[in-house]
């Protein structure tokens, strides 16, 4: 019989990785982490300065997709797997205080450190949940943003579609994410480690593009990232195998 990946797992293993990341953000991981990896991906350094250091200390993104996101001041922006909060401080440093963004994630302790980082900031919120399942209203924001994330989740098409569900009519999505050029072997895909390490949940790009499409959003920009490089040999040779890189897009719902 085929093999399937353990989900109970590999929420596990995502929640006990990402809480290191949260709390030891100076240890060794498969991929980079920190404010050089945020500079070497394009992030502004003046936007940077208005990001609490902390929260760089543990950024892990992929891509710089708020450079697709064109955020404007009084915008509603949402955060899929917002973590220690990096690209939501940064959305909301740009969208001012008449704006409104809320960071969603499932691990405790970096939803803990967010909260923490945003010292009262009423126009800021963070919530714990699954992507799969927004606890969110109909038509809530304008903006959705994600970095490095959804490759971690298993049902990426319920994850586009709660992205269109919860985005108003000529809304948009901005994310950075991992894809690869091949389907990846069950050995890798039913690997929980090597999902929480981004490698296992890499989607074949024209699979990933699909899900956007049947959510009802249309692509308008993709960019592959080569800035982006993992860290360790396993990693780097799943790269070189089936292609797993970093890309960063932005879609609109009609």
């Amino acid at each position: 019989m085929p093999r399937q990946l353990d989900t109970v797992e590999l929420v596990r293993q995502v929640k006990a990785l990402y809480t290191q990341v949260a709390e030891r953000p100076d240890a060794d991981y498969h991929f980079p982490i920190g404010r050089a990896l945020a500079e070497q991906l394009g992030y502004p350094t003046d936007l940077l300065d208005r990001i609490p250091a902390e929260a760089l200390a543990s950024f892990a993104g992929v891509g710089y997709a708020l450079g697709l996101a064109s955020l404007r001041p009084g915008e509603r922006v949402l955060d899929l797997g917002s973590g220690s909060g990096t690209d939501s401080f940064a959305a909301a440093a740009l969208v001012g205080p008449q704006g409104h963004v809320a960071g969603i994630d499932m691990t405790p302790a970096q939803l803990a450190k967010a909260e923490r980082l945003r010292d009262g900031a009423t126009h800021i919120q963070f919530t714990p949940g699954r992507l799969e399942e927004l606890p969110f209203p109909n038509g809530s924001f304008d903006v959705v943003i994600s970095n490095g994330v959804i490759n971690l989740c298993p049902d990426k098409r319920m994850v586009f579609r709660e992205a269109a569900r919860v985005l108003v009519p000529g809304g948009r999505l901005a994310i950075a994410d991992i894809v690869a050029d091949t389907a990846l072997p069950q050995t890798v895909t039913c690997n929980a480690d090597l999902w929480s390490a981004c490698i296992g949940g890499a989607a074949p790009q024209a699979d990933y593009r699909t899900a956007i499409d049947n959510s009802g959003l249309k692509i308008t920009t993709l960019h592959d990232v080569p800035r982006y490089q993992f860290l360790t040999e396993q990693a780097q040779n799943a790269s070189s195998a089936y292609g797993v890189r970093s890309i960063t897009l932005a879609a609109a719902r009609p």
